[in-house]
């Protein structure tokens, strides 16, 4: 397994690649995540005693790769937190889905989550429950069985893009989950671009992988 990398840090953030079969935060079990993953390189770079604080302010799926930022001290988790509450704080994916798809378009549907399972039902319209879920998409390349896409999400809701793919008759490569063919270990997504104002001097970083 691949393990994370430090893409960007200071005093009050810490952007890190999460590979594949990482875990956001703990789940209780033996498996990795990057929570706590981070907080040991914070403790053992900077020989913090005690516990280390590190906020997590979003979250990807165990089975997806990407980008992610971490805030250092609770002020910046609540401010970036409101960045994405007001939808300021931008992310971009790449996916490879099943079938060819063409041009640009939008996805809107409604979303409930079945706790037990970890899994969510996609529907049409609104049902008690649910909630909205809207992204952008853009196909590029595709080589016979899969189109490669450019997403960008105006909503952040669990599975999002690899429900909502799979309801258009598109799952993601290797998504099991949703319908797709089993390829590997991970799924054809990527968390590969992140946009935000720093919480504290306000300027605007960007990070792609």
């Amino acid at each position: 397994m691949d393990t994370p990398r430090i893409i960007f840090e200071d005093n009050h953030l810490l952007v890190a690649y999460k590979p594949a079969g990482f875990l956001s935060q703990s789940d209780g079990t033996d498996a990795p995540d990057m929570l706590t993953y981070l907080k040991a390189y914070i403790k053992e770079k900077y020989n913090k005693p005690g516990n280390v604080y590190l906020g997590l302010v979003h979250r990807l799926d165990r089975n997806v790769s990407g980008v992610m930022v971490f805030a250092r001290t609770s002020k910046c988790a609540s401010r970036l937190s409101e960045q994405i509450r007001k939808g300021t704080f931008s992310k971009r994916y790449r996916a490879r889905v099943q079938g060819k798809l063409t041009g640009e378009g939008t996805l809107v549907n409604y979303l409930v989550k079945d706790e037990r399972v970890n899994k969510v039902t996609v529907f049409d319209k609104e049902v008690p429950g649910s909630k909205r879920c809207e992204l952008k998409y853009s196909a590029g390349e595709f080589d016979g069985e899969f189109t490669d896409v450019d997403v960008k999400l105006l909503t952040g809701r669990s599975h999002q893009i690899r429900a909502q793919f799979a309801h258009a008759g598109h799952p993601l490569e290797g998504d099991v989950k949703y319908g797709g063919k089993k390829s590997g270990d991970g799924i054809g997504l990527v968390s590969c671009y992140l946009s935000f104002a720093h919480p504290t001097t306000g300027e605007k970083l960007e990070f792609t992988i």
